[in-house]
């Protein structure tokens, strides 16, 4: 059985580490799978890594679903005993729109994938009236705050809450999304002391990327941790040069064909037949 929402809470209430990865298609899912994450994030990273796209804004809904399912069926083929927590992130204007769009968006990704929850990012009155209402329809939401890459026109890619009125601002944002009904909450590239604090003040698991130690949990876009991206941002650096290796070996198996070794010894031609 696949982990699911509530378990992330008993994990934080046990002291446990949370380990949340994102995937992107039947092969990467299964390699997080077999790693032994808690949850899979299906992101909307997948617009970058995936895609090519400069930015997440591009991808689409229909796009985050077909990639959510070709996750799971990694996930499956894994067969794994611990089977993670399927997450899928809701695209830029398929919930800022009106909770009406929101729970056709969210509910798509529940009836049409294996997904067992979705995330989205913000904590605005708008958003968080999104949220309410979503969790009053029975669907599990991750919230995300701090750096959110869908605002990245508007906030770029720097560090969130460096003054004490954004500080202020993130707590109020953090607890709103407890008190909305999410079942976590994503801090990303915000101070390691905010993150701290707010993971001890909420009762919901705190889940930070570029936000410090002093969380519940983790979460990295696998692509980063592998090495397998252009660049990777400051706070995930790669565990392995998974892109050069990959070229490297490659590069080695081409050359071989353009330079096969000769046989040691020519066979000789068959003789020509007698009539």
């Amino acid at each position: 059985m696949p982990l699911r929402p509530a378990d992330l809470a008993s994990r934080k209430q046990a002291g446990l580490p949370i380990s949340v990865l994102t995937a992107w298609d039947a092969i990467s899912a299964a390699v997080v799978t077999e790693a032994g994450a808690d949850a899979i994030l299906v992101g909307d990273s997948l617009a970058m890594v995936v895609l090519g796209h400069s930015t997440t804004l591009p991808v689409t809904l229909d796009e985050m679903l077909h990639h959510c399912r070709a996750a799971a069926r990694g996930m499956a083929a894994a067969a794994q005993a611990h089977q993670p927590l399927l997450i899928c992130d809701l695209p830029f204007l398929s919930y800022q729109c009106s909770p009406d769009e929101a729970v056709a968006a969210a509910g798509r990704v529940l009836k049409e994938t294996p997904a067992a929850a979705v995330k989205l990012e913000g904590a605005e009155p708008e958003t968080l009236a999104v949220i309410d209402r979503l969790v009053r329809s029975g669907i599990p939401v991750m919230g995300h705050i701090g750096l959110t890459p869908q605002s990245v026109h508007q906030l770029g890619y720097r560090r969130q809450g460096n003054s004490t009125a954004s500080q202020e601002a993130l707590k109020r944002q953090a607890l709103a999304l407890e008190q909305v009904g999410c079942f976590a909450v994503v801090l990303e590239h915000i101070p390691s002391e905010l993150a701290g604090e707010l993971q001890q003040s909420l009762a919901i698991p705190v889940i930070g990327i570029g936000a410090g130690e002093r969380c519940d949990g983790q979460v990295r876009v696998t692509a980063d941790l592998l090495g397998l991206t252009s660049r990777q941002p400051p706070f995930s650096p790669p565990l392995i040069q998974g892109r050069a290796l990959g070229a490297e070996a490659l590069r080695g198996w081409i050359g071989g064909l353009c330079h096969p070794t000769a046989p040691a010894t020519k066979p000789a031609a068959p003789a020509a037949p007698h009539c």
